[in-house]
């Protein structure tokens, strides 16, 4: 996984924090792998304490060959599937204003659930090392009531990228 934030452009981790995640969060976690076993992305995330009806999604990394598959998106109804048999009714993530990307992967999930996304900012460039230089404010999305994804609507494409639990 740490490779993959690495080579995703994400803020990475040190390598003994995604060992440690793979570990701890498995069950919330996803990393989805290739027909020959190679992982080519992952989602982490965790069931947060203060809240225990809402997951938080921590980070979601493809390996910049298998963008444009619709693998982060797969991986998302994965983790949604799971967090709501698990009886949550809410997920929450952060995003910077211009990843044009992810706003839009949340905006379609919540919607394939029937839900709404609710975004507010959240973290400015103050609550980052030396006034945030090098680091984009982050605001927070918050998305339910959670339910099963629209059986109606059309699902992403499958391929030979199946999500799997081994981190």
């Amino acid at each position: 996984m740490w490779r993959l934030a690495r080579d995703a452009g994400l803020d990475i981790n040190s390598p003994y924090a995604y060992t440690l995640w793979s570990r701890d969060f498995a069950s919330t976690s996803v990393v989805a792998r290739d027909g020959e076993g190679r992982p080519r992305g992952f989602v982490t995330g965790f069931v947060r304490p203060d809240h225990p009806d809402t997951y938080f999604l921590w980070q979601v990394g493809v390996d910049p060959d298998f963008r444009g598959r619709r693998l982060a998106r797969r991986m998302l109804d994965e983790i949604g599937d799971r967090i709501a048999a698990r009886g949550l009714s809410h997920l929450e993530a952060t995003v910077t204003p211009d990843n044009a990307a992810s706003r839009a992967l949340f905006e379609s999930f919540a919607r394939s659930r029937g839900c709404t996304a609710v975004w507010n900012p959240l973290f400015g460039r103050e609550h980052f090392p030396g006034d945030g230089e090098g680091h984009e404010p982050e605001d927070l999305v918050r998305i339910g009531p959670l339910g099963r994804p629209d059986t109606t609507a059309a699902r992403p494409p499958t391929s030979d990228i199946r999500p799997d639990t081994r981190a």
